[in-house]
């Protein structure tokens, strides 16, 4: 078990230390305001606005409170709080301390929130505006890249800058330099200059070079501000007048060996190093209209499934390193789930219902970027059905029990709408599109099955599982599997998993996990970069950092 102080995700906003927000109509403002004292961890102050995993927890919980809870807002700008910076990044010192595992799960969970900004943008109308009011550096402006759009303060001063190269020997590690290339379309000679200059760019050369997209003399930046807001919230179809969800406190039971929520399970085999995720069905009668929808509100089924999942899958990943496989199962009624399946699609339009779509699809993709080994177990009483099959579809592999002898305790699974399509992976495919490389041959076999349950021996003929044991194989072959897997070696296993759960065409997400599990990785662990003489390591203590010269 880990020794250190577990990492809760669950917050709001009575216990943000770092973030402010403020309502004004269809503008809500998040004001990063960091309270330096108030590191997650002892051992660094967080100067400079520079931040922490404590910061990017309230920014996750913040970013689903404006989606939840104020429906009206169709714009988010993002700024400081403090005069003359803007944010200066990840906190360095904090860097410095940390485990190596730490690094990494603190860029991913970044890059999961910096992303999920997109995906709001994308899917839910809700823009966002980086108001940039300072200094303005490494994970700060990646935070403004992942925004709709960026508006620097022209004040001679304030910079943006991408300095993680020449200072510390390590890559902006959330997505900036694949934002800068892919998304801003700087010129990579330009961008070249910009990430390996200390300084940073600042006024029209910063939007001559498409770093930023507008800037505004002091005098005037908060009218601009405001009119960018407005003009991007003219682009929303988020609604004026619809009555937000209040997201209640989730209710669960952290136990040794376990975590325990109304719809979610996880218990720990600590001797075996695996996991077992149980997910159930909803349970009795249903809201079917938007009204009941609306006033069951954070309890709806969906919304509360989708935030107990999240944060089960957040805390595994970060308090339970020596767990590196997880099984997933399902309990329930199959048909419970295509039910409310139905009740999704009917009113995916409405604002809630597509944010609890939202919030699943990112819940799904944070599944998919795990770095555990992930089988799914189809067992009697499993309800792997139209959104429960994403789970399965998700897992590097799935093993499927076949009883035909016993038809009415045989598992079966069920392909549904949902499939194909309403919960896109970062690759933009849906799991099934992947798993088959969007060969039309193979889905339309399994489209033409869609709806029917299909048994072990049904659904291996389709390609929808891996291995359909018997009775008599079942505990020996899932034993065997699972004992040659905890035996791998977990950096190879993580990097397997990842070439091959993203294959096929790449875009800008998948380049941004795959550049951070590879590339940053490798750096964080090179002696360039954490040695004693490492450029992470001395930063800021006044030593010069001593390279080993040879390229690798």
């Amino acid at each position: 078990m880990t020794t250190a102080p577990r990492v809760d995700y669950q917050t709001d906003p009575s216990q943000y230390k770092h973030l402010k927000l403020a309502f004004d109509g269809p503008v809500a403002t998040l004001a990063v305001d960091i309270d330096e004292n108030a590191g997650l961890r002892p051992g660094y102050k967080l100067k400079l606005n520079s931040y922490d995993l404590g910061v990017d927890i309230e920014l996750n919980d913040a970013l689903n409170r404006i989606r939840f809870e104020h429906p009206e807002v169709r714009t988010v700008v993002l700024t400081s709080g403090k005069d003359k910076v803007f944010c200066s990044g990840a906190n360095i010192f904090m860097l410095g301390v940390s485990s190596h595992a730490w690094k990494v799960n603190f860029c991913k969970f970044t890059n999961e929130t910096r992303n999920g900004i997109e995906d709001s943008s994308a899917h839910s109308g809700l823009k966002f505006l980086a108001a940039v009011n300072g200094a303005c550096a490494g994970g700060g402006y990646e935070l403004a890249l992942a925004c709709d759009e960026i508006l620097l303060v022209d004040d001679r001063s304030s910079a943006v800058s991408l300095p993680e190269v020449p200072l510390l020997g390590v890559l902006p590690g959330t997505g900036g330099l694949t934002r800068v290339t892919d998304k801003r379309h700087v010129r990579h000679d330009l961008a070249d200059i910009f990430c390996t200059t200390t300084e940073g760019v600042r006024g029209q050369r910063a939007k001559d070079w498409r770093l930023v997209d507008d800037i505004a003399k002091p005098a005037v930046f908060a009218q601009k501000v405001r009119e960018r807001a407005l003009a991007l919230a003219a682009q929303s179809d988020r609604p004026a007048e619809a009555q937000g969800v209040s997201l209640a406190p989730i209710e669960r039971v952290i136990e040794a060996d376990a975590l325990r929520y109304a719809h979610v399970t996880v218990e720990i085999d600590r001797a075996g190093r695996t996991a077992t995720f149980t997910v159930k069905a909803p349970t009795g009668a249903q809201p079917q209209s938007i009204d009941d929808i609306v006033q069951a509100g954070a309890g709806w089924y969906p919304l509360q499934l989708a935030r107990e999942l999240e944060d089960a899958i957040l805390s595994m990943r970060t308090n339970e390193l020596d767990i590196g496989t997880w099984l997933i199962k399902t309990s329930g009624d199959a048909a419970a789930v295509l039910a409310n399946d139905a009740t999704l699609l009917a009113h995916q339009d409405h604002w809630l219902v597509r944010e609890t779509i939202g919030l699943l699809r990112r819940t799904l993709s944070r599944l998919d970027v795990s770095s555990r080994s992930l089988f799914a177990l189809i067992e009697p009483d499993s309800c792997f059905a139209g959104t429960f099959l994403e789970l399965a579809l998700a897992c590097d592999r799935s093993y499927h029990l076949a009883l035909p002898d016993d038809e009415a305790r045989a598992p079966k699974i069920t392909v549904a709408d949902v499939n194909f399509g309403l919960y896109p992976m970062a690759t933009g495919q849906s799991r099934l599109g992947r798993r088959f490389y969007d060969e039309q041959p193979a889905l339309d076999a399994v489209r033409a099955r869609a709806g029917q349950p299909l048994d072990a021996d049904a659904a291996y003929a389709l390609g929808l599982v891996t291995a359909n044991p018997d009775d008599i194989d079942w505990t020996d072959e899932v034993r065997i599997a699972l004992e040659e897997r905890v035996a791998m070696s977990p950096d190879a296993l993580t990097g397997m998993e990842a070439n091959l759960r993203f294959n096929g065409q790449e875009n800008m997400f998948t380049r941004i996990f795959g550049r951070l599990t590879a590339w940053q990785n490798w750096i964080f662990q090179r002696p360039n970069a954490v040695g004693d003489k490492g450029a992470l390591k001395v930063y800021g203590k006044g030593d010069k950092a001593a390279f080993d010269w040879n390229r690798v």
